[in-house]
């Protein structure tokens, strides 16, 4: 392996900028060249690539985002779109390619090693949804920016003796509202793994205002099919347990933000890794973090692993929060 491609994709998770600059040091080290691929699929089968040096990834790993930028690509899940891209890769002489990004980034990555071309993924999303892998880059950044949405919001929430409804991204791995909510104090957590009714929620504020507390947080993941949205919710507790309810959605500022020491360093593992196992002629792999060692597997067995929601913490929090 002579030249190593690098690319994020999907949504930007902060510490994809470490992963970026622990790909292109190793490689150079190792005396490779790289190409960072700018947006993602999309921008390699627009040729948006540039050779990167030492100096291109100097003072990004405290940068949140992707100096590398991210989208998504529909014609890079169609076989002539795949084609494209890797008669790119094959133009610029480039041998294999790092993926940073999820697992839609890591379909691609899986695909294009099917074809022939080596490829290597590095999990890289806030809603650390991949079983394989204790953690995922970004995940402990924007655990940490709900914790600290929390506890400004428990300020005014308790000034004001009110219910605050925090909502959290997670559509399909409740991750970021169970740890969230625990490091938080949160009295309800709301999660799509979790059978959890609005009249149970409503009971469970009603007992906490006959002991007098007259204000609670709850940490709720988007898009629970059953509870419905924040606002419905809110409606449903106005009108059964008499609360003053406010809504806080905290949107994407939770991608956002400088990467947490634990990110950091994390990337730099990953990315390190994933240019010595390219060096050592492997591909279909995916990197990951299990009991703190580096770990890495095929990227079709990871992907074929069911994320298992860690229901202890959650009774756990339960009983926190009587």
């Amino acid at each position: 392996m002579k030249t190593i491609g690098v690319l994020t994709s999907g949504g930007d998770a902060p510490g994809m900028n470490a992963a970026i600059r622990a790909v292109v040091r190793s490689a150079i080290y190792y005396g490779c060249k790289v190409y960072g691929i700018n947006r993602g699929y999309k921008g390699l089968l627009e040729e948006d690539l540039e050779e990167m040096n030492l100096s291109s990834v100097g003072d990004i790993i405290q940068r949140g985002g992707t100096v590398l930028k991210s989208s998504r690509c529909e014609e890079f899940k169609t076989e002539e779109g795949r084609l494209k891209g890797v008669k790119i890769l094959k133009k610029y002489k480039i041998d294999c390619l790092v993926v940073i990004g999820g697992d839609g980034s890591f379909n691609g990555a899986n695909k294009l090693s099917e074809m022939g071309f080596p490829a290597i993924g590095i999990p890289g999303t806030i809603d650390n949804d991949l079983e394989y892998t204790d953690y995922t880059i970004g995940f402990d950044t924007a655990m940490n920016t709900v914790i600290d949405a929390i506890s400004k919001i428990r300020d005014t929430s308790s000034s004001h003796e009110r219910v605050n409804i925090v909502e959290v991204m997670g559509r399909h791995c409740g991750d970021l509202a169970l740890y969230s909510g625990i490091a938080g104090g949160a009295e309800t957590i709301i999660v799509p793994e979790m059978e959890i009714s609005s009249d149970e929620i409503t009971q469970r504020l009603k007992t906490t205002q006959k002991r007098g507390k007259r204000h609670s947080i709850i940490v709720m993941a988007e898009g629970v099919e059953k509870i419905g949205s924040a606002n419905d919710l809110k409606k449903k507790l106005t009108e059964e347990a008499g609360a003053d309810v406010r809504v806080t959605v905290l949107g994407h500022v939770q991608r956002g933000g400088s990467p947490t020491a634990f990110d950091r360093i994390l990337a730099s593992r990953l990315g390190s890794r994933a240019v010595e196992l390219l060096l050592d002629g492997k591909s279909a792999r995916v990197v990951g973090i299990r009991d703190n060692q580096i770990i890495d597997m095929d990227i079709q067995e990871a992907l074929s692993m069911k994320k298992t929601f860690k229901k202890d913490l959650y009774e756990m929090a339960k009983v926190l929060s009587i």
